[in-house]
């Protein structure tokens, strides 16, 4: 009887929780029905999932189980979880878009990151990469930087040289055989390549011809007691024709008047140049081509190397008086003027002073150099102007050590404008001499205005 009454017990038991779980099913049978409508597509698979996991488990809860087996109740805990895994991994519906969301740019800009105050995690193992705070330049370091972009290529320090004297000893040995009778002196190179001021390329050198003149046949007369009155020029002067006549002189063939004309000389020159001497054999032994430029009215010849361009200038010089006078006369009617050259000295009195207090005079003017040759409204301000305006800064200015080079740079800036304004740069060997009175006004404007700008923002002129 007690064992009648415990088994009905437990069959009602079971039964009230039947009819429960009946009850149960029934109303997800009605949520399923109805969810599609409710929550969507994705809402309703979503609730499907979940409800079939449920579903499992009640179903596992009510059916009978056997007792003496532990595999089935193990078997039901590894369901059981796989069931809740089911659940967990279920990916979340979309978010319905609303209206206003469609206005909306698609990408949103970043937000900045937040850095981690406890520092940045990293794996283990894995290199630690500090980033260098970035820093501003100041003008010296830029300078110092741009002068290193500033060097000839190595091989042209080495190939234009040997080139330019192969053609010099040609031209020399040329000269000898067509005109035996004229004492010309040694052919010699020059130019900022040799004296270590080229910038950027070594694209042009000068050869230098010595005429020898009897001091005792020849004078100078400076060009400001002539016509031109321009100090910037001088005249070579045959004198004592009376004791000796014309034709003592091997150079009297080259005057005009009682005058050595610079323009006669280099008019025989030029057709010896082009008419004359065979340059395509000499290319050809050389391994280079060569040819005189024609229509100049220079000396000038221009070399096409594998490796490089050249242009090489002949220049006859007369060394008198402690005077070098080149064959360079002004254009125009007059033709027996020779220009006098200070580039000797230049370089001489600039190595001088670098050398006494190890100076960045010769940096300085390397830097500006380059700014000029890059610069199409300054080249004319290249070379002799600008030697000479650094050597009157040091006249007045003793501080031209390599930590002071961007304030000297700056000055020699602030002069070059004022020089500018006014038209006039003195000559530091002859302040009679205005280097700008070869300049038009055009081109003074055009200098100053670059200049002028970069006072306040010298940074320009190493772009």
């Amino acid at each position: 009887m007690a064992a009648f009454w415990q088994q009905r017990g437990r069959r009602q038991e079971s039964g009230g929780l039947g009819s429960v779980l009946d009850g149960l099913g029934s109303v997800f049978d009605v949520l399923l029905a109805n969810a599609r409508l409710v929550l969507g597509v994705s809402g309703a698979a979503v609730l499907a999932i979940a409800t079939l996991a449920v579903k499992r488990l009640i179903d596992r809860a009510t059916s009978p189980r056997d007792e003496g087996d532990p595999k089935a109740e193990q078997k039901s805990l590894e369901d059981s979880w796989q069931d809740l895994a089911l659940i967990k991994t279920t990916p979340k519906p979309a978010k319905k878009q609303r209206r206003e969301d469609l206005s909306e740019p698609l990408l949103s800009p970043a937000r900045p990151v937040v850095p981690d105050p406890r520092g940045p995690s990293a794996p283990l193992g894995a290199p630690q990469v500090q980033s260098s705070p970035l820093r501003c330049l100041t003008l010296q370091e830029k300078l110092l930087s741009h002068s290193s972009q500033l060097a000839v290529p190595e091989f042209q320090v080495s190939l234009v040289p040997q080139l330019a004297r192969s053609i010099c000893s040609q031209l020399q040995n040329f000269l000898r055989s067509k005109f035996p009778e004229l004492p010309f002196g040694r052919l010699s190179l020059s130019g900022a390549l040799l004296d270590g001021l080229e910038v950027l390329a070594a694209d042009h050198v000068h050869l230098m011809l010595p005429l020898l003149l009897d001091s005792g046949l020849w004078s100078l007369i400076p060009g400001e007691d002539t016509v031109v009155r321009n100090p910037q020029y001088w005249m070579i002067k045959r004198i004592d024709l009376g004791y000796f006549p014309r034709g003592c002189s091997p150079w009297d063939r080259f005057m005009v008047g009682r005058y050595l004309s610079s323009s006669v000389l280099n008019e025989t020159l030029h057709k010896l140049l082009v008419a004359s001497i065979n340059w395509p054999a000499i290319g050809g032994l050389l391994g280079c081509a060569i040819h005189p430029v024609v229509a100049s009215r220079e000396l000038k010849l221009e070399v096409k190397h594998d490796q490089v361009d050249l242009s090489i200038t002949l220049l006859p010089v007369v060394e008198m008086e402690d005077k070098v006078l080149l064959a360079v006369p002004p254009e125009g009617p007059v033709e027996n003027l020779w220009l006098e050259s200070f580039y000797r000295a230049e370089v001489s009195r600039l190595k001088e002073l670098d050398a006494a207090d190890s100076g960045a005079r010769q940096l300085c003017l390397r830097i500006l150099s380059g700014v000029c040759k890059r610069q199409p409204r300054l080249h004319k301000l290249g070379g002799s102007p600008l030697s000479h305006l650094i050597l009157q800064l040091s006249d007045t200015t003793s501080d031209w050590a390599q930590e002071s080079l961007a304030d000297r740079f700056q000055q020699v800036l602030e002069e070059l404008v004022a020089s500018l304004e006014k038209g006039v740069l003195p000559c530091y060997f002859n302040p009679k001499i205005n280097l700008f009175s070869g300049l038009l006004e055009e081109e003074i404007d055009g200098m100053g205005f670059v200049l002028y700008r970069a006072i306040t923002e010298p940074e320009v002129l190493l772009k």
